[in-house]
C-alpha cells in the first residue's frame, strides 16, 4: 500500500462505516494495526487522566478462537431455536483478519471512586465514555488504512470464557469487540437526520 492510497483523517471521519463483509487479507502489515492500537491508548483522552482502557489485539488462531467461543455460547442460549442468522454473522466476523477487544480496568475506576468520593457515582459512566472514545479513535484510524471494521457487544455472555482462554486479568471488564479486515463489500447507503433538528448554534452573531 502506497502513501497515495492512504485516506486522510478527515476523509476517514466522514467515511468510517460499519463493515460486515470483511476478509483476512489486510492492505497493510499486521504490525500497522498494533501501532494504531498503541497510539490510541497513548493519546485518547480519559476522565481524570485515568488511562483506564485496556486492549487485546487478536490475530490468527486467537482471533478465530474468540468467534468460536462466541458461537458456542450463542448456540447454548438459542438451544433448539433458529441459529441461521447468528451463524451468518459470526462466520463473517471469523472471516476477518483480527479482532480488538476493549476492556476497562475496574481497579482504576475503584481507586478514583475512593480518591474522589464526591464524584464516585460518575466514574463507571466516565469509564464507559473513555472506552467509547478509544473505540471510535481506533475505528477511524483503521479507516485511514482502508481497513474495515464493525463494533460488537457479546459481553457479558462471553466474558468468562474470554478471560480464561486469553488469560485476562480479573480487573479487566470486557466492553466491546471490533473485528477488522479488508473490505470485501462497502456499507450500504446511509441516511442522515436533518442537522437543524439535532443541533443549535447560539451567540454566533452577538
Amino acid at each position: 500500500m502506497t502513501t497515495e492510497n492512504l485516506v486522510s483523517l478527515q476523509q476517514a471521519f466522514d467515511t468510517r462505516r460499519t463493515i460486515y463483509a470483511l476478509g483476512n487479507e489486510l492492505p497493510v502489515m499486521p504490525q500497522a494495526i498494533v501501532n494504531i492500537a498503541e497510539r490510541v491508548l497513548l493519546h485518547t483522552p480519559s476522565a481524570f487522566n485515568s488511562q483506564s482502557s485496556r486492549l487485546i489485539v487478536l490475530f490468527g488462531k486467537q482471533h478465530t478462537q474468540l468467534w468460536d467461543i462466541t458461537e458456542a455460547k450463542l448456540r447454548q442460549e438459542v438451544g433448539n431455536g433458529d441459529f441461521s442468522s447468528s451463524e451468518k454473522k459470526i462466520d463473517s466476523f471469523r472471516a476477518a483478519a483480527g479482532t480488538v477487544l476493549f476492556f476497562e480496568d475496574s481497579d482504576v475506576v475503584k481507586a478514583l471512586q475512593d480518591k474522589f468520593p464526591l464524584y464516585a457515582h460518575h466514574f463507571p459512566t466516565w469509564a464507559q465514555q473513555t472506552s467509547a472514545m478509544h473505540q471510535y479513535a481506533l475505528w477511524t484510524e483503521l479507516r485511514t488504512l482502508e481497513v474495515g471494521a464493525s463494533l460488537q457487544h457479546y459481553n457479558p455472555l462471553i466474558d468468562n470464557d474470554v478471560a480464561t482462554v486469553f488469560k485476562v486479568p480479573d480487573n479487566w471488564v470486557l466492553v466491546a469487540q471490533m473485528p477488522f479486515g479488508n473490505i470485501l463489500e462497502p456499507a450500504g447507503k446511509k441516511t442522515y437526520q436533518p442537522l437543524n433538528e439535532r443541533m443549535r448554534v447560539l451567540g454566533l452573531e452577538s
